[in-house]
């Protein structure tokens, strides 16, 4: 995954920022997108933040929210 800042705009939607998402997997205990949302409500509007094959904007998005929790249940 490439190097982004934590105020990197993940839901654009919802301007939820990656730090937040972060925040709700790291000190909320988030282990998946439903949860994710509910705790910063990123993927709750369009839901093309939640993954590649539900982007549905141009340009496409460079981080979604498959990516951070893949990133971080594997590692």
């Amino acid at each position: 995954m490439a190097e982004f800042h934590m105020s990197h705009e993940v839901c654009t939607c919802k301007k939820v920022s990656l730090g937040e998402v972060l925040h709700s997997i790291k000190e909320k205990g988030a282990d998946n997108i439903g949860k994710i949302g509910k705790l910063s409500d990123a993927g709750t509007v369009c839901g093309c933040c939640k993954s590649a094959r539900d982007d549905f904007g141009e340009p496409k998005k460079e981080l979604y929210l498959e990516q951070i929790l893949k990133k971080f249940k594997n590692g």
